[in-house]
């Protein structure tokens, strides 16, 4: 069972232009303990906020309401969402930033993604990192989330690693901007992709990033029409 706690944060608005939650965005929280970070997340003069927050121990703390516009992904983008804080749900993981994430903790992340995910109709390619839609300047969850885990309980994506040939210039590029990431430098995509997907891989992009991007890019191109039942 996940136990809520109810401390909301006044750090919060409408979403914009009537737009509804149809991504996720995934944080760490990278600071001492999870009351300094719950006690961040609440500051007003911080201007920061999320959803949600997990502790290590499991706990979900509901910090902004559903319905409310949370502070919690800033400048990026995901395909064409550049206003990500009106168009996502933030949840802020416990974690230093470094070294395994808790059991206790991924198990309430998946319980909770999987409600978020059925109440709003988000499909798990929606489900990103904030390194995702701000590669330039975030690094969170960074190469130490289990991405694979979620994948696997239809929670996240996974992309095919058959390798194909080697990358023509751009090719990467554009197959990462096919699958959601933003107007970015190659070295930029490729750290923030590899550290998702490849966390151990290194060197200039190869045969097996482009595979797997477009692997990505051909079976969830970002902003796709969803086809109506």
């Amino acid at each position: 069972m996940l136990a809520f706690g109810d401390h909301p944060s006044p750090n919060c608005g409408p979403r914009r232009n009537g737009a509804q939650p149809d991504l996720i965005v995934l944080h760490y929280t990278a600071m001492a303990s999870c009351a300094e970070a719950q006690a961040r997340l609440c500051d007003p003069g911080a201007e920061v906020s999320a959803h949600y927050l997990i502790s290590e121990q499991g706990k979900v703390i509901a910090l902004v309401p559903e319905e409310l516009r949370a502070w919690h992904a800033g400048a990026g983008a995901w395909g064409g969402a550049s206003d990500v804080n009106s168009r996502s749900i933030g949840i802020e993981l416990d974690h230093p930033g470094t070294g395994p994430f808790p059991e206790a903790q991924m198990a309430a992340l998946e319980v909770l993604l999987a409600d978020l995910m059925h109440r709003w109709q988000i499909p798990p390619e929606r489900v990103i990192g904030h390194s995702d839609m701000a590669p330039a300047r975030k690094s969170d969850p960074g190469p130490d989330f289990d991405w694979q885990r979620f994948a696997a309980r239809g929670l996240s994506v996974w992309p095919a690693t058959t390798a194909g040939p080697d990358p023509e210039p751009g090719a990467f590029v554009a197959a990462a901007r096919g699958f959601g990431y933003p107007d970015a430098a190659e070295d930029v995509l490729l750290a923030a992709f590899r550290a998702r997907f490849r966390p151990n891989a290194s060197g200039p992009v190869d045969a097996t990033d482009l595979a797997m991007v477009m692997d990505l890019a051909t079976r969830f191109p970002v902003d796709a029409p969803v086809a109506q039942a």
